[in-house]
This record gives structure tokens, sequence and C-alpha cells, in this order.
């Protein structure tokens, strides 16, 4: 449960890049704003999977390197420290600045209204996927999709960690427990399934990603209750 939510962010980070043509992760930058639980778990999860972590930072301010952080020593640095800044081959940045570095994919992972009107024009990022919740406020919200970035929302972007609590509930109905391994792989099914569906949604209604998985997810509630009856 720990990495659930940070695990799950990449998960649907890579279902949007992958979507989109970006095949090769060593080609993709990313930037994390926030590095507790969910920012430090998606950076681990996303080095390993050969992407490359240019920027993190915490309540003390952001590190940046624009050939990549190694984020193994940055969370030992972190735990050593208490905080990212200092860490070594790194230019220091603030949180604000991280927003708008040079990059492929950035991930808010710290406050709501983070993306505003003021600073939304001048992000980089071709992808935006929202691990915080509300991170962007819907006036940054209609500048970015007039630009064409790709946002994956909160609601859908960090569920990993709610997915996974719903796999603590099935397991202990039934008492009969899944090893780690099944739990991210089962994951990993939920969440890309999720993102196509919404995606799909998206392109059918042409609307934007947040508006379709708000549409997605009324649709099932409605398919629910129509198969089970209001009063199952």
């Amino acid at each position: 449960r720990t990495e659930a939510t940070g695990h799950g962010v990449v998960i649907t980070m890579q279902s949007a890049l992958n979507d989109a043509g970006y095949t090769d992760p060593s080609n993709i930058r990313i930037a994390i704003q926030g590095f507790g639980n969910v920012g430090s778990n998606a950076a681990l999860y996303a080095e390993e999977l050969g992407y490359t972590v240019v920027a993190v930072s915490d309540i003390e301010g952001g590190i940046y390197n624009q050939n990549g952080l190694d984020i193994k020593a940055v969370i030992n640095h972190l735990h050593n420290t208490g905080s990212v800044v200092g860490f070594s081959n790194s230019e220091a940045v603030s949180n604000e600045e991280l927003l708008t570095l040079p990059c492929d994919v950035l991930i808010p992972a710290a406050l709501e209204g983070q993306l505003t009107e003021n600073n939304a024009d001048r992000v980089q990022a071709k992808f935006i996927i929202e691990a915080a919740n509300g991170p962007t406020t819907p006036e940054a919200d209609d500048i970015l999709n007039e630009r064409g970035i790709l946002i994956v929302p909160d609601i859908l972007a960090n569920a990993g960690g709610v997915v996974v609590s719903y796999f603590e509930w099935v397991q202990d109905l039934q008492a009969f427990f899944w090893d780690k391994e099944e739990i991210l792989s089962r994951l990993d099914r939920i969440l890309k399934d999720a993102y196509a569906r919404t995606k799909n949604t998206s392109d059918t209604k042409k609307i934007d990603m947040r508006t379709a998985a708000q549409v997605t997810a009324i649709e099932r509630v409605a398919d629910a209750i129509t198969t089970r009856g209001i009063y199952p």
C-alpha cells in the first residue's frame, strides 16, 4: 500500500506516453513537485523503468539536473538531511521554478492549486500527470488544454492507492492473500484499462481528459445501477 499511489501515477503516465507514441523511456524527462510518499515512489518506479527524472522538490525547495538525478541517492540524502535540498551534482530551484522547467512530463505531487493562470502559459511539459489532489486550477486547466498539453486528472492518475485499498478489503473478506507481484499486476491492469476507457471517451466525445474521467465514472455507475437495480 505504501508505494501504490506513486506506482499508479507512473502506470497512467506510461499509458499516456505510449498512446501518444513515446515508447522509449530514455528519451523522456520528468519533473516531480513533491517528494513525499507519492512523489518519491513515483520517481523510484519511473527510474526503474528507464525514465530520466531531472527535477524533484520538497517543502524546502527543489533540485535539478538536466542529465538526470540518481533517485536512490536523492532518497538517501533526504533521509540523512531531512530534505532533497543540497544534493550534489544538482542545481537549486524553487517549487515554483520546477513547474516551468524544460521537461516532457510534469508530475505535481505536492499541494493543490500549484498550476494557475499565472504560470500555466510557461509550463514546458507536454504531459501533466496529477499525483496531488487538485494541483491545477480551473483557469490553468483552460490554458493548458488550449495549448494542447495532455492532463491526466487526479481522480485517474492517483487512484492507485484507493485501488490497492480495495484489494486489501477483498483479501480480508475471503481470507486469501496475494503476494506483492500479484497486487502490482492487478493494479497495472486496472489502471491501464481505466486510462484506455477515459481516453476513448475523450476522443469520441471530443472533450478534455478531466471531463472524460467524470463522464466515464458516471457512465459506470449508471450501468451498474441498470444492471443490479437500485436495491441490489
